[in-house]
């Protein structure tokens, strides 16, 4: 056992300061979760588009059948509610009375309060507790203490939950099980990175920790509320002076990347085996997503693909104006568009090489595609069925009119897609694979050494030596 890590009381049980991290889109799942709360941690099972069985066991497809983006965002909602419902009850069966179940939402995810709503009201007895990040859930204390289940906001700073805190959880404080601080830099997945802090330069973790602390105490928040550290969490040997540390109180720790690879994960083989593979910085914190947030994948095809894609662009005036003195002759047919000199010759060039097809992008720019890159994005946006309360890839937004009222960004692609794909055998290299930035520890790690894969118990009984 690792020294000064003692269980704490959650749910009413003792429960190891130990968090399976929620991974969305059927990657967290009964299997994963279930078998982490059997082995005394708290497991999470993901309600974002969690798989539903049909009476042999066999995955349900999510298939819309729709014919407008509305009805079809009605669909994803139901599939939603009954797939988490169906994952929570079995995880419960699983766990056999031990550990903790708790559910994982987006806030920014599509109907999350519909969702929300629909598994608690369908699971009583069931969740311990409700994760939630990727925005800022002011409604998540109001709703998880509706249904007497405890919450456990997923914020990136003490501003972040000094907000939340005064305008709405201040009200249901006693439902308040944990803060979870994750990581911006380090965190695999959406990360909350604010405008204020530099992508490029990490920042020590310990004193947003302790200033997170100072928060929660002026709020009168007990010192044995925890405080989860998410992101960049591997060897527990390595958080030594967090434990028992009267700066900080009470300390858990959250595992996302790691749970990934043991015998219960869900995910492909090939998935597995090529977390197995990855170097330190082979993940990147990048903001292609259609959320609008940073998030962390491995810096696979899909991913320079898209940043290749970025790199295609060009500003232009509809006017000659300023040094947009020349008539963009590639890729517009037709259409007036005036760009600089160096730019006409950029398109020409990348017109030359098969690109012959430029997007507009909200941001006045172009970007140039292939004829079938060009009708890929177009049919992924004309399917969209609303899986994020707004979109920027197809400009859906979950209001009155269900429209941004901007340009779909074609710098962007079809999230819930590729996570689908990934999750039930896609290709890994034309996938978004989302990772923690230290998941390359799965190649140094001498555990996984001659490729062995744990399962979840002997996972958990060696994070709790210290390794």
């Amino acid at each position: 056992m690792f020294k000064g890590l003692k269980p704490i009381v959650y749910a009413g049980r003792e429960v190891w300061p130990l968090i399976e991290g929620g991974k969305g889109v059927a990657v967290s799942n009964h299997t994963s979760s279930g078998a982490w709360a059997a082995a005394g941690g708290i497991g999470t099972v993901s309600a974002v588009n969690a798989d539903s069985y049909d009476p042999t066991g066999k995955i349900i497809p999510q298939i819309y059948h729709a014919k407008t983006r509305r009805e079809r965002h009605d669909e994803l909602i139901a599939y939603a509610i009954e797939g988490a419902v169906e994952q929570v009850k079995r995880a419960f069966d699983i766990a056999g009375g031990k550990g903790a179940i708790n559910i994982n939402v987006l806030w920014e995810m599509g109907g999350a309060q519909e969702v929300l709503h629909g598994v608690l009201e369908r699971t009583r007895g069931l969740v311990s507790g409700v994760t939630c990040g990727a925005g800022m859930p002011y409604k998540l204390s109001e709703i998880a203490a509706s249904y007497n289940v405890s919450y456990l906001p997923i914020i990136s700073s003490a501003r972040a939950f000094r907000a939340l805190w005064k305008r709405a959880y201040s009200k249901a404080s006693e439902w308040l099980a944990a803060v979870v601080y994750e990581d911006p830099w380090l965190a695999g997945g959406h990360n909350g990175l604010s405008n204020a802090e530099d992508p490029l330069r990490p920042e020590d973790p310990y004193p947003r920790v302790k200033a997170l602390r100072e928060t929660m105490r002026e709020g009168g928040i007990s010192d044995d509320v925890p405080i989860v550290m998410a992101g960049g969490v591997w060897y527990l040997r390595d958080w030594n002076h967090w434990i028992d540390n009267e700066e900080l109180g009470s300390i858990a720790f959250q595992f996302g990347t790691r749970p990934l690879l043991t015998r219960e994960s869900p995910i492909p083989e090939e998935w597995k085996a090529r977390l197995m593979t990855l170097d330190e910085g082979d993940v990147l914190l990048h903001r292609f997503s259609p959320t609008g947030f940073y998030s962390s994948a491995v810096r696979n095809p899909f991913l320079r693909h898209l940043e290749a894609r970025s790199e295609r662009q060009i500003a232009f005036s509809l006017e000659a104006a300023g040094d947009h003195q020349y008539q963009l002759d590639v890729g517009v047919k037709g259409k007036n568009f005036w760009v600089t000199r160096n730019d006409l010759l950029r398109a020409r060039e990348w017109f030359g090489h098969g690109f012959t097809d430029a997007l507009k992008t909200p941001d006045n720019t172009l970007v140039f595609v292939t004829t079938e890159e060009k009708a890929v994005i177009r049919k992924d946006q004309a399917d969209c069925m609303g899986c994020l309360s707004q979109c920027s890839f197809s400009a859906w937004m979950d209001s009155a009119t269900n429209s941004t009222g901007r340009l779909a960004d074609p710098r962007s692609f079809c999230i819930q897609k590729t996570l689908q794909d990934i999750a039930h055998g896609g290709d890994t290299e034309q996938n978004l694979m989302f990772a923690g930035h230290n998941a390359y520890n799965f190649k140094k790690d001498p555990f996984y050494s001659n490729g062995f894969v744990p399962s979840v118990k002997q996972l958990v009984d060696r994070i709790l030596t210290g390794d």
